[in-house]
């Protein structure tokens, strides 16, 4: 017996499954979706109008320069000597106290004398055995002076007596040198003042040894006194002996006159300045190491012609200086703004004195520099002026005022 499988139903020629047909839309969807989302990321975003900034302008013209330069300088005295003792020793003593005014011979320190008083003992003791050599010498010299008188002895004989009585005078001289020089010695370890003045400095403490020459007290000798400054090489061209000073003290207003005493030939090698020294004048000497003020009046500007502009309209610009210049548009409503490189000579008080690169006439940004572009729309800056009250508003603060005053009577 055979069996016979049961036939499939199939579909209808030309129709699908649904279940891949929806499949196939899902897919075509999400394609589309992810064409448009990429579409979106790749489209450049709209650019936003850069808002029109408002400047602050200045308008450029020559004005008369008000500053003038001052230094800074010390007062100091006009001979300041370093003093030390001429013999090596031991400081036992140092009388000098800084800041103490003395006298000319005024003792200020002193050395350990017993070797040289020793030395001294024994260059006298040589004076004594010389003198007794040429007295004796002397005697003989007599003696044999009478015998050739009566001639007892040869002119030889006396001729050489007087050789021995010139030899013990020589000798006696010589030890009575080497005395006086021991004396020098013993007195050199006694350190005095060698004129009036006044002690501002202290190099060595008692118990130190030092070799002679060492330095122990610095002395301001009593007179003339210098206002000691430094100016940079562009400046010091300018100065000339003689030329007048004026010398302000720091605690008071009064000037004083003065001329430029001494110029350094050379600059100091770690500031790279020059030392000036100027002889001050008058009455009234400030007090030595007291802080001045020194303005040259070759360096006197005031009353100069020229254009300034106020720091806050510099900017840097690839290594030069530059400002903001500005063009205003033809309507009126405002302008824009270029770049403009100047050239600048020196500052005023608070103020760039401006030697090349701007012309009078010109408007100039001084507030907001840092902000700018080359051919930037800006807009002129016009401050806010306050709305004056009128009589009723100003008669209403009047008596809300005065209520109080008259509640408190």
């Amino acid at each position: 017996m055979h069996f016979r499988a049961a036939p499939r139903a199939l579909a209808p020629a030309g129709q699908r499954s649904p279940a891949p047909q929806r499949h196939g839309v899902f897919l075509w969807a999400g394609m589309v979706l992810a064409l448009a989302l990429a579409l979106a990321g790749c489209s450049r975003p709209e650019r936003v109008a850069e808002p029109i900034r408002a400047v602050k302008l200045m308008t450029v013209g020559a004005s008369r320069l008000q500053g003038q330069l001052e230094y800074s300088g010390e007062v100091r005295a006009r001979v300041e000597s370093r003093l030390g003792f001429r013999v090596a020793g031991k400081i036992v003593q140092r009388q000098a106290q800084l800041g103490q005014h003395v006298r000319a011979g005024e003792l200020l320190a002193q050395l350990d004398a017993r070797d040289y008083e020793l030395a001294a003992q024994a260059a006298q003791a040589q004076v004594a055995a010389a003198r007794t050599q040429r007295d004796l010498a002397q005697a003989d010299f007599t003696r044999f002076a009478k015998l050739r008188e009566q001639n007892f002895i040869s002119g030889a004989e006396l001729d050489r007596r007087q050789a021995a009585l010139k030899s013990a005078q020589a000798q006696l001289e010589q030890a009575q040198a080497q005395l006086a020089a021991q004396g020098n010695q013993a007195q050199y370890t006694r350190l005095v003042a060698d004129a009036d003045g006044v002690v501002t400095g202290i190099d060595a403490e008692p118990g130190q040894v030092v070799a002679a020459g060492t330095p122990v007290v610095r002395i301001a000798r009593d007179g003339a006194r210098d206002a000691v400054f430094s100016v940079p090489e562009d400046k010091v061209a300018l100065l000339r002996l003689g030329q007048p000073v004026q010398v302000r003290a720091w605690s008071q207003d009064t000037l004083m006159p003065g001329q430029v005493r001494e110029v350094a030939a050379s600059a100091d090698p770690v500031t790279r300045t020059f030392v000036v020294k100027v002889a001050v004048q008058g009455d009234a000497m400030p007090a030595l190491g007291s802080t001045v003020y020194v303005l040259p009046k070759v360096f006197d500007r005031a009353g100069v012609q020229a254009i300034t502009l106020p720091t806050s309209a510099l900017r840097q610009e690839g290594g030069k200086t530059a400002v903001w210049v500005f063009e205003p548009a033809q309507d009126g409503g405002g302008g824009t703004v270029r770049s403009q490189e100047v050239e600048i000579a020196t500052a005023d008080g608070n103020q760039a004195v401006v030697a090349a690169g701007l012309a009078p006439g010109m408007q100039v940004v001084v507030a907001g520099v840092h902000v700018l572009a080359p051919g930037q729309k800006v807009m002129v800056y016009k401050p806010k002026v306050p709305e004056t009250l009128d009589g009723k508003a100003q008669t209403a603060i009047n008596s809300v005022v005065k209520k109080p005053e008259q509640a408190a009577r």
